[in-house]
């Protein structure tokens, strides 16, 4: 099998974007700023017919469509990639779909946190064109039996060491978005890198006409990433959290002067426990293609995750 190839089974970007005003309720703050016109723009539609005569209106009018994939819960990470879809394109969708392929059994499915009603108040006031929020069924009717198993980047021995079965279903459900909601550009955040690379590789080999764009983390002023897991973290488990980007900018710069690469990682491993962090990994691989460093011209991504408490976060820098 060719590096980067897809199986196809028949089965059952290290910018930074700071927000200082975060601790803010995104949601309440969104509701606030739009004008009644704007909260009643955004139509939601939960059935691919209506999907279709959507888009189909769209490009009825020679409009080009950016998507943003979601899974709800949305915080002001997500509300920038759909300012960013905005400047791309000139209607834009945002799927919520908390998509059941992509959790294993250990997994935190039934607890990931469901904010639906604030997620579209927040949508609405950012004037999003569409909000497409099908339902398990749509997505996964009785009798689907197909599956995209990416390799390449999915195969880097990263998030996939720990979640073997993750990246199959998010190719899975991301080709049937970008098949569904025929985009012209469709924006994804760079704190999950492993994933970005996954989509980017898995659109270039099917020859979707989909342009993947990585948008810029979006970081707590102490230079937490925001996920939409941090709402697990306790008060002492938030305040030591910010370490995993402190290990990560200074391992960065230790790189960059020319330190050898794994003292530089074992001293962040190390950081990153002192700090009471459970280490999965710190790895620092060629920034396209996720394989390891075998060359000093390598661009280089640093990648971390860990756990602290029962909270798993991963972060990622540039070089």
């Amino acid at each position: 099998m060719a590096p980067g190839a897809l199986i196809i089974n028949q089965t059952e970007a290290g910018r930074n974007i700071r927000a200082p005003s975060l601790r803010r309720n995104v949601h309440r703050t969104a509701m606030a700023t739009g004008s009644k016109k704007k909260a009643a723009r955004a139509r939601v539609i939960r059935a691919l017919p209506m999907l279709k005569k959507t888009i189909a209106e769209f490009r009825a009018r020679s409009r080009t469509i950016a998507l943003v994939p979601t899974m709800g819960a949305l915080h002001a990470g997500h509300l920038a990639l759909v300012r960013l879809a905005q400047r791309r394109a000139d209607r834009v969708i945002v799927s919520i779909f908390v998509n059941p392929a992509q959790f294993a059994p250990h997994e935190d499915l039934g607890t990931y946190p469901r904010t639906f009603a604030a997620d579209i108040a927040a949508l609405r006031a950012l004037k999003t064109d569409g909000i497409w929020a099908p339902s398990v069924a749509t997505m996964y009717p009785d009798g689907f039996a197909t599956r995209i198993v990416p390799e390449g980047p999915a195969k880097a021995r990263l998030e996939d060491a720990f979640r073997p079965d993750f990246f199959a279903g998010v190719a899975t459900v991301v080709a049937k978005l970008l098949i569904q909601c025929e985009p012209d550009v469709a924006i994804f955040g760079e704190k999950d890198y492993q994933q970005l690379k996954v989509v980017t590789q898995l659109a270039r080999d099917l020859n979707l006409r989909t342009r993947i764009i990585g948008a810029p983390i979006v970081r707590e002023p102490d230079g937490l990433a925001l996920s939409s897991r941090n709402r697990y973290l306790s008060s002492p488990e938030r305040a030591a959290a910010p370490a995993l980007y402190r290990v990560l900018k200074e391992s960065a710069g230790n790189l960059r002067a020319g330190h050898a690469v794994g003292s530089v990682l074992d001293e962040g491993r190390a950081a990153i426990e002192r700090a009471g962090f459970a280490l999965d990994y710190l790895e620092a691989r060629h920034a396209e293609t996720l394989a390891p460093l075998t060359a000093k011209a390598d661009p280089i991504r640093l990648l971390v995750a860990a756990r602290i408490g029962k909270t798993r976060l991963i972060d990622n820098v540039s070089v």
